[in-house]
């Protein structure tokens, strides 16, 4: 049986309003817990592997997903639970060699102040001002990138071309 463990995916919580909507509409048992319980979640052995999407991929394989993405892959690393990017072959830029190549998009800091809540969360005189929608998640954090022509393992310069995701 398959148990998934949702991530809230502060602070728009998409993760908490999507990603669970399709696992249940799907009918997978779901789990929604705060993006903070992870660590718990990997460190007590409930966690046996971990998918994620992703809105970019360079072609040495860093993956920009939603923020929060990059600190799972450390901790799924830290704790030896496989990290898995899910990924259509739309998204691989043959144009961004690595992660520092892609932008991130900053968000408006009233989301992380009131945004999904009936009341502020924070004191008004707190500076929310960065708030960045994506991060980086190293290619070397990364077990695999899943695509819908195969699984892509690294060196992903080399296993994007082998299925003909880039050109030579």
């Amino acid at each position: 049986d398959m148990h998934v463990y949702c991530d809230e995916t502060r602070p728009l919580l998409q993760g908490a309003r999507l990603t669970s909507f399709e696992l249940v509409n799907a009918g997978i048992t779901t789990s929604v817990q705060c993006d903070n319980m992870a660590a718990l979640l990997l460190k007590t052995g409930r966690v046996k592997i971990i998918f994620v999407g992703c809105d970019r991929v360079a072609t040495n394989g860093d993956a920009a997903n939603k923020i929060g993405t990059s600190g799972l892959a450390i901790l799924a690393r830290h704790y030896g639970v496989p990290f898995y990017v899910c990924a259509p072959s739309s998204t691989i830029d043959p144009k961004v060699e690595t992660g520092e190549g892609i932008p991130i998009e900053m968000r408006d800091p009233e989301e992380i102040k009131s945004m999904w809540y009936r009341k502020d969360m924070v004191p008004e005189e707190v500076d929310a001002s960065f708030n960045p929608a994506f991060d980086v998640t190293d290619h070397s954090l990364i077990t695999g990138i899943i695509t819908e022509r195969g699984l892509c393992t690294a060196p992903y310069r080399e296993a994007f071309q082998k299925l003909g995701l880039l050109s030579s």
